[in-house]
């Protein structure tokens, strides 16, 4: 049995290794991605100071809705379908999409991006999605900039990352003291020191880095996700269906009066989003917060509104949301930290850059490794050999590493 489980061992620390050389480098790239799209809208509004608006620019006030909504369809008259406005909860610039612009037909996601005066009456900046650096990131880290495809092929890859995430884990686990399985030895030879710091950086993060792929997976692989959690006794919530007839010589209510009749449809309930019906008229699709959403800027409730009357046409609530729908609901705040403020969005950060520090030193040991291998034991040219591993005590056999 000892033989056995030795050989075990053996077959998963060979198995961490070639996975680490053969996807090592993506789990650092989506790690490193990952560390920077925490704090994607800061950064974006960094690089485009335009839409960084003074504080004596910043209306008292609300925003005038209905007024953005007149600025954008004047400003582009060719875009006479809905249009999303973001209400971010802070003074400043109103970010608004316009998705499937026809001059950016073929993709299968890219909105065209604007951003408004904080009063709505003038665009400020215009930009398509995946065009401008935190997108094209954005991109990057979730589909590998190969659209739905991509994002199919990442979400697979995701289970070899779990793998290798797992494999070092069991490769690891001591078989005697867990004492010395956990120490950083100090002035030790350079091979024994590489070996501690993938140890500890490893051990540090393998609960949050398993935490991040497997909320990882589930976003990109949604409908496999949704079937495992319905298979399992945890169903998933569908969308209604909501539609209403344009009626383009019907009266439209004001955007303020669609705003006011939706948080009555939701008490205590944050307005995040608005999309608007066609220009035509149709319905209104308000994404709010409710209290315990755990997501601020994509939260789960909506409020369907018709244009026309003003009157609530069907409600999701998050908080009547069966079990399968209450674990997604948490993918998104958990993957990317926001579940935890400020603290879970730093914590994300620095763990998305643990695989750079275990792809550094897994690496550099195993080249370091190859290299003593490869030298000659002792020959005449270049003299003997030193063993590159630390000698083992007396009376004390070496440890596998």
């Amino acid at each position: 049995m000892q033989v056995r489980g030795d050989r075990l061992r053996h077959g998963v620390r060979t198995l961490h290794l070639w996975l680490g050389l053969g996807v090592g480098g993506l789990l650092v790239m989506l790690g490193l991605t990952g560390s920077i799209l925490v704090f994607y809208p800061e950064l974006d509004a960094l690089l485009h100071p335009q839409i960084r608006v003074e504080a004596s620019d910043r209306p008292a006030r609300e925003p005038d809705w209905d007024r953005a909504l007149a600025t954008v369809r004047e400003a582009y008259p060719d875009k006479s379908g809905p249009w999303r406005f973001e209400l971010t909860g802070e003074a400043g610039a109103i970010p608004a999409r316009y998705y499937n612009p026809p001059e950016r037909a073929g993709y299968a996601f890219r909105p065209m991006m604007v951003w408004l005066s904080p009063d709505g009456s003038r665009v400020l900046r215009r930009d398509y999605w995946g065009e401008y650096a935190m997108t094209f990131l954005y991109d990057l880290h979730y589909r590998l900039l190969l659209e739905e495809t991509g994002g199919t092929i990442l979400g697979w890859l995701g289970f070899i990352l779990l793998a290798l995430l797992l494999s070092g884990l069991w490769a690891w686990w001591p078989k005697g003291s867990w004492t010395k399985a956990l120490r950083l030895k100090l002035n030790a030879h350079p091979q024994r020191s590489l070996r501690d710091w993938h140890k500890l950086a490893g051990l540090g993060g393998v609960l949050f880095l398993v935490m991040l792929t497997v909320t990882g997976i589930m976003l990109a692989l949604p409908e496999e996700s949704d079937a495992v959690l319905a298979a399992t006794g945890l169903p998933v919530d569908s969308m209604p269906h909501v539609n209403a007839p344009p009626q383009p010589d019907a009266r439209q209510v004001s955007v303020a009066e669609i705003i006011r009749n939706a948080r009555s449809a939701l008490p205590g309930a944050r307005v995040a989003w608005i999309e608007t019906p066609p220009a035509q008229g149709g319905i209104f699709k308000l994404r709010m917060q409710a209290p315990g959403d755990p997501s601020f800027r994509f939260p789960h409730s909506y409020v369907w509104l018709d244009s026309a009357s003003g009157d609530v046409m069907a409600v999701q609530d998050a908080r009547q949301a069966q079990a399968g729908s209450i674990i997604n609901n948490w993918l998104h705040p958990l993957h990317e930290g926001s579940a935890g403020g400020l603290a879970g969005r730093l914590l994300v950060g620095f763990c998305g850059l643990l695989p750079a520090v275990l792809f550094v030193t897994g690496l550099t040991r195993w080249r370091s490794r190859r290299r003593a291998c490869s030298l000659p034991q002792g020959g005449a040219q270049n003299g003997p050999v030193r063993s590159t591993e630390p000698r083992p005590a007396a009376g004390h056999k070496q440890r596998q590493s």
